[in-house]
C-alpha cells in the first residue's frame, strides 16, 4: 500500500480534506468538523497510511495540531505566509476545490527546521 499526504484547509466549523499519494495523484477529497477527533476519524477512514498531514498556521491551528499530535497522527504546521508563496505559483490558484491540496511530498519544501520553527509559533499562540 503507497503511503498517502493529507492537506487541511481549516475553517471555523468545517475542515476541507485533501488526500493524495505520493505521485499527487488526489486518492480522497471532502469536508468534516473542524475537531481532532472528527478529522482523526476522517483520516483512519480515507487515508489508511499516513505520510504527513499538513495544515496552516491560524487561530484554530494550535488546537488542532496538539488534539491530532494526542491522537498519533503524523501533522506538521506550516507558516501560512509560506503556505501562500507556494500556492500562489499554481496556474488554478482561485479553484477553492484545491485550497486543502497539500504540498508535493518529492519538493521537501518543509525542512525540520521549518516545522521545528512552526510548532513553536504555535506554542507561542
Amino acid at each position: 500500500m503507497v503511503e498517502v499526504y493529507v492537506g487541511l484547509d481549516v475553517s471555523d466549523k468545517t475542515t476541507h480534506v485533501c488526500v493524495v499519494d505520493a505521485t499527487g495523484t488526489v486518492t480522497w477529497r471532502g469536508v468534516c468538523a473542524t475537531d481532532p477527533d472528527a478529522i482523526a476519524g476522517t483520516l483512519e477512514r480515507h487515508a489508511r497510511r499516513l505520510g504527513r498531514v499538513v495544515l496552516e498556521t491560524g487561530p484554530l491551528s494550535a488546537f488542532l495540531y496538539h488534539g491530532l499530535v494526542e491522537r498519533e497522527v503524523p501533522v506538521i504546521c506550516i507558516c501560512a505566509r509560506h503556505a501562500h508563496g507556494v500556492l500562489s505559483a499554481r496556474v488554478n490558484k482561485s479553484d477553492p476545490k484545491r485550497d486543502a491540496h497539500p504540498f508535493p511530498p518529492s519538493r521537501k519544501a518543509w525542512s525540520d527546521r521549518r516545522r521545528h520553527d512552526a510548532v513553536l509559533t504555535i506554542r507561542r499562540l
